[in-house]
C-alpha cells in the first residue's frame, strides 16, 4: 500500500465492526448503575419539552430509560429504544415498578423502524450522542418527528468533566479513525449543522450536573466496575497502561471536586437541548 495516499485519504471505518464494538461496551458492567443516578436530567428535559398528555413519544438510545420514565409520569404515550436489549429490559423494570404503561423496542438509532412523522415528542439523554454517523441519527430523529414536534436532547459538552473524562480515555486508548466525537453533540455550532436546516426553532442551554460519590477512588471503582466505555477501556489495556489511566482520572476528578475533603461533587455540564421541527 502506498504510505502517501494512506495517510492523506483515512480508511472508512468498518461501520458494522465498529457498532458491534460500541454495542459489546455498553452491554457489559450495567450502565443502570450510573444511569439511575441521571434521572434528574430525564425529568428537566421532559419540562424543557413542555410535554403534554397524551403525545406520542420516542425515547432514543434510551439506555435504562430515565427520559422514558420522566415522558410517561407526564402521561406521554412512550415508545422506549435501544440496540441493548439488556438495557431496555432495566428500563421495562422500572416502568413495571411504578405502574407506567410503555412500549420497548429493540432499536438502532441510526435507522428507526417507525414512519415518518410517528411521534410528536423525540427525546434522547446522553445516548443518540453516541451513534458513529451524527448526520445519519441527527435525520432520523427529524424524520420520525412530526412537523411542529419537538427533540429534546442532553449532551455532554466538551470541556465539561465527562467530555475531559472521553479525552483521558481517548489518551490512552484512542478512538476509532474517522468517527466523530461524541461530544461535538454538545456544542451548538455541531447542532445547527445537524439540526438547523429543518429546525423552526433550536434552544441550547448550558446546564450541569453534580456528580455525588465518597471520593475520587470511589467514583473510578464504579465508572470502572459499572459504566461500559470505562470498563471496556481498562478490561482492554496491560495492568501498567490501566494504572496510569486511572492516576489519570484521579487527578482529573480531583482537580474539579468542589466537594471538598471527605467527599467528591463534580459539576459536569452538559447541553439541554429543544429543537421545534420545522
Amino acid at each position: 500500500m502506498d504510505p502517501l495516499s494512506s495517510s492523506t485519504t483515512p480508511a472508512a471505518p468498518d461501520l458494522s465492526a465498529l457498532k458491534a464494538r460500541q454495542r459489546d461496551a455498553w452491554a457489559s458492567g450495567d450502565y443502570a448503575v450510573i444511569g439511575t443516578t441521571l434521572q434528574l436530567v430525564g425529568e428537566q428535559l421532559a419540562e424543557a419539552c413542555d410535554l403534554h398528555w397524551g403525545e406520542q413519544v420516542l425515547d432514543v438510545a434510551a439506555g435504562n430509560g430515565n427520559a422514558t420514565l420522566a415522558a410517561a409520569r407526564r402521561g406521554g404515550r412512550v415508545t422506549s429504544t435501544d440496540y441493548v436489549p439488556a438495557l431496555l429490559e432495566r428500563g421495562a423494570e422500572r416502568a413495571r415498578a411504578e405502574g407506567l404503561e410503555v412500549s420497548f423496542q429493540a432499536a438502532d438509532a441510526e435507522q428507526l423502524p417507525f414512519a415518518d412523522a410517528s411521534f410528536d415528542v423525540v427525546l434522547s439523554t446522553f445516548g443518540v450522542m453516541f451513534t458513529p454517523r451524527h448526520a445519519v441519527a441527527a435525520q432520523e430523529l427529524l424524520r420520525v418527528c412530526r412537523p411542529g414536534g419537538r427533540i429534546g436532547l442532553a449532551n455532554w459538552t466538551p470541556g465539561g468533566f465527562i467530555g475531559q473524562l472521553f479525552k483521558t480515555l481517548g489518551r490512552h486508548l484512542p478512538p476509532p479513525a474517522g468517527v466523530q466525537p461524541p461530544s461535538l453533540w454538545g456544542t451548538e455550532a455541531h447542532l445547527q449543522a445537524l439540526f438547523g436546516g429543518q429546525a423552526a426553532r433550536l434552544q441550547a442551554v448550558p446546564r450541569l450536573f453534580q456528580f455525588r460519590y465518597r471520593s475520587a477512588e470511589h467514583f473510578l471503582d464504579v465508572f470502572r466496575t459499572w459504566y461500559g466505555p470505562t470498563h471496556k477501556a481498562f478490561a482492554s489495556l496491560p495492568p501498567e497502561r490501566a494504572q496510569a489511566l486511572a492516576q489519570d482520572i484521579l487527578a482529573l476528578l480531583e482537580s474539579l471536586n468542589r466537594g471538598g475533603p471527605g467527599t467528591l461533587v463534580v459539576p459536569s455540564e452538559y447541553l439541554e437541548v429543544v429543537i421545534t421541527r420545522r
